[in-house]
């Protein structure tokens, strides 16, 4: 069940008890009002009752953890647990196993995933193993894969790109259909001489320029969500999130901004012109459709994938829309980790216009979802066709 944040949660439970009197004292009611400036914020502890007055409760509240709301709205519900048209899931991170492969088979026939696309291909002998157990099993149309780079680019050095290039070309011989980027490259990665490595590195040119020639596109992680390099303060809207996971706090790397990520990145786009580019998780700009549309509008060799952002469109599903229909070219199903349960929540957004249900992850999330009705031609392209287009090794 979604959480709506009335207060700051357990972070706050201390500065609750300093206004413990006042609460007693108010009962619920106006006596423990305390002022408040015009267009000031309530002090903590305390949540706005009338225009220019503040009050705490009358008693300790939930935490964000803890508080947990069952909505009494009454609208109609329509879950799609099967999406209406075959899917490419070009953003996973699962791939088949002698343990698995029939299992997997059985809940994507049931979602309607026709392929599913593993970012986590390898390079060298690892993915060539991978990629000969696919193509030995009666299912070798339904599972790819993208090559990574050498040693995931760690230790950079003269002469790393050239090298990498060349891995990158034996291993689309041996069956790869793309090649990923992940996060940490351009934000943690370090070069052999300790400095960083960004991801429009000089010496890294080889590898785009080998991959367009090798009509292959390249799917790039950069960043991370806006608000985890935000400060953590009330105001953070991934507070849950950033306190559950430590490795999200980007606010607490001081090497790299959210801009100066997205900066770099966008001049990567511009050198490699004729190499296509997949932006994950839609740049990291589903808050922020027009900086989105404006990516695309200047970089017309990008796609997006939407890839772990649903609670984005979701919560605003006439913007969405409209934006799926307008870049309806331009925009590749994902989504990252790989549960069948989940799967519903996505195709309930784009195929529905249902109201006010619930995302599958409460720290994501606090908010509810509406659906986006999307027409069926845009669901299609969405769904397969891009996808198709724009990745050529996938199986036709």
């Amino acid at each position: 069940m979604a959480r709506y944040l009335t207060l700051f949660g357990a972070a706050l439970l201390a500065a609750l008890t300093s206004v413990e009197g006042v609460a007693g004292q108010g009962g619920g009611g106006r006596g423990g009002a305390v002022p408040v400036a015009p267009g000031g914020e309530c002090p903590p502890g305390t949540t706005l009752v009338r225009v220019g007055q503040c009050q705490a409760p009358g008693f300790p509240p939930p935490s964000i953890v803890d508080y947990r709301p069952q909505s009494l709205l009454k609208v109609e519900e329509h879950p799609v647990p099967r999406a209406k048209f075959p899917v490419v899931d070009i953003h996973s991170h699962t791939g088949p196993t002698p343990q698995n492969i029939d299992q997997l088979i059985k809940e994507m026939d049931a979602l309607n995933i026709r392929v599913l696309n593993n970012l986590s291909g390898g390079f060298g002998p690892e993915l060539k193993q991978r990629v000969d157990y696919i193509r030995s099993t009666k299912y070798a149309n339904r599972f790819t894969l993208f090559a990574n780079g050498l040693n995931r680019f760690r230790d950079v050095e003269p002469g790393y790109g050239k090298q990498a290039a060349a891995q990158l070309e034996q291993d689309v011989k041996n069956g790869a259909i793309g090649f990923k980027i992940f996060k940490e490259t351009g934000m943690d990665t370090l070069k052999k001489d300790g400095t960083r490595l960004t991801i429009n590195d000089p010496e890294l040119a080889p590898i785009w320029e080998t991959a367009g020639r090798l009509n292959i596109p390249v799917i790039v992680h950069t960043a991370e969500p806006q608000a985890f390099f935000d400060p953590l303060d009330m105001h953070n809207e991934r507070w849950l999130e950033l306190a559950l996971f430590p490795d999200r706090r980007q606010y607490l790397n001081k090497n790299v901004s959210f801009n100066l990520l997205m900066s770099e990145r966008d001049d990567l786009f511009k050198k490699h012109p004729k190499t296509r580019f997949i932006s994950a998780h839609f740049g990291w700009h589903g808050h922020d459709l027009g900086r989105a549309g404006r990516l695309l509008d200047e970089h017309p060799n990008v796609t997006l994938e939407l890839a772990a952002i649903l609670y984005d469109l979701g919560r605003q599903p006439r913007t969405a829309h409209d934006f799926f229909v307008k870049y309806q070219d331009r925009i590749l199903f994902g989504k990252d980790t790989y549960a069948p349960s989940e799967f519903p929540y996505y195709w309930r957004v784009l195929e529905t216009r249902d109201e006010y249900f619930d995302y599958y992850r409460d720290y994501h999330a606090y908010w509810q979802l509406y659906g986006m009705q999307l027409p069926d031609a845009v669901l299609r392209k969405v769904y397969q066709d891009n996808a198709l287009r724009i990745t050529p090794g996938l199986p036709r």
